[in-house]
């Protein structure tokens, strides 16, 4: 009997009573939203190709900001750049040295070296690609890709800020 008074004293003392403070609930921040416009990083790199500041670059900006590219890591001017220092050029210009294209589909006669004339006609399919109005000239907005917006898959997670789960299988 003794021990359960001993007890019930320490069980009613103020210092034991009391339980760490309960931390405030802090709403959930919904995540920001997937990008819906984003550039490719060859379109980036033919942005910085206008020299002339007129958010506009033509043929010729073109073909002379990838001739300055190319002349600038072709140091010894040997007008062909080997696997390596193709990839040092994609990683320069381009942000990274996995980018596109890569050095396999520029190699068109499968030498392992990209000479000058194969990264141009490389980079005219681009110009084709990306000129979707055929004017001869590329705009900010011929550069830039659109995708839809991705929604969570999980309906019970929707609406609730929480940050969606890859889907499982």
């Amino acid at each position: 009997m003794r021990l359960f008074v001993l007890l019930a004293t320490f069980a009613a003392t103020p210092a034991l009573a009391q339980q760490a403070p309960i931390p405030p609930v802090t709403p959930v921040q919904p995540a920001q939203p997937a990008a819906t416009v984003m550039a490719e990083p060859v379109a980036m790199m033919i942005a910085a190709f206008d020299r002339d500041g007129d958010a506009r670059v033509t043929r010729a900006e073109f073909d002379a900001g990838l001739r300055a590219t190319f002349d600038n890591i072709d140091t010894r001017k040997t007008g062909a750049l080997g696997y390596i220092a193709f990839s040092d050029w994609s990683e320069r210009w381009l942000g990274d040295r996995n980018t596109l294209p890569s050095p396999f589909e520029t190699d068109r006669d499968g030498d392992n070296k990209i000479s000058w004339d194969e990264l141009a006609a490389r980079f005219d399919l681009f110009f084709t690609r990306f000129d979707a109005n055929k004017d001869g000239v590329l705009v900010r907005s011929e550069l830039l890709t659109f995708r839809p917006q991705m929604f969570d898959r999980d309906p019970r997670r929707r609406g609730r800020g929480v940050p969606p789960q890859p889907a499982r299988n």
